[in-house]
């Protein structure tokens, strides 16, 4: 069975990354490029390093969108040291690509894990419905309060963000599980106590917003980097289950 479950993770994740990717090219990425032209007035971010604070958060901005954001994202100013960066272009794209498609397969065999784990047939449809909880537990939870953001937004401290981070996404897989799993009323009403507690404590900000970024298109951003994330989980929901019926 764990040979099942691995194969139909890779085969999964692999398809559903490489078809994200081109749907990037085409929506996410002419954004961020355009987006650090404002930021740097134009100048080459191929050549700035992408900094240690933007390589910690691309694991977490990757289920909110903004891998590719963070991967060519210039340095903050307090970390200027030159350093290694993919060049725009091809070489981008192909390290967005790899990104993309280890992500989707470690997304991939959490979510076939969860559906041979739960007991319940597996079928396409299933497979859907645990990419659709994927979403919320790993895009649409932590975004409420931390939205997806371009190159050239204020931001508040890093370390505050992720531990936020993890607090609502950790909270929307146990509220989830508690409220589709539980048995009694009065578990499935703490998890959705367990859901809405990160958002009552509220996600960290910066003291002032501005940024170099014109609003109208960090709000473009967000919601095409939302919408994005949205597809990619569908893939992986239904790819996964689709490949574990096919070793079947």
């Amino acid at each position: 069975m764990f040979q099942r479950i691995f194969f139909a993770a890779i085969v999964a994740g692999l398809l559903a990354g490489a078809l994200i990717s081109g749907v990037q090219s085409v929506t996410t990425t002419p954004i961020i490029l355009h987006a650090e032209e404002n930021e740097g007035g134009g100048q080459d971010h191929s050549a700035t390093s992408p900094g240690v604070n933007s390589i910690q958060l691309a694991v977490f901005d990757a289920a909110t969108g903004k891998l590719l954001h963070r991967i060519g994202e210039s340095a903050p100013a307090a970390n200027k040291e030159e350093g290694w960066a993919p060049e725009d272009g091809l070489e981008r794209t192909l390290y967005t690509t790899l990104a993309n498609l280890l992500i989707g397969t470690g997304f991939s065999l959490l979510v076939v894990a969860g559906m041979v784990l739960s007991g319940r047939p597996v079928k396409v449809g299933t497979g859907v419905l645990w990419g659709a909880a994927g979403f919320v537990v790993f895009t649409l939870a932590p975004g409420l309060g931390l939205p997806p953001e371009v190159p050239g937004s204020m931001a508040a401290e890093l370390g505050a963000r992720q531990s936020w981070w993890i607090f609502a996404a950790a909270g929307a897989a146990l509220g989830l599980g508690l409220m589709v799993f539980a048995d009694k009323l009065y578990w499935k009403a703490v998890g959705i106590v367990v859901m809405v507690l990160p958002h009552l404590v509220g996600a960290p900000h910066p003291a002032s917003i501005g940024g170099a970024v014109p609003p109208e298109l960090a709000g473009q951003f967000a919601a095409t980097a939302i919408v994005v994330s949205a597809i990619f989980w569908v893939m992986i929901g239904g790819f996964s289950a689709a490949f574990y019926r096919r070793l079947g």
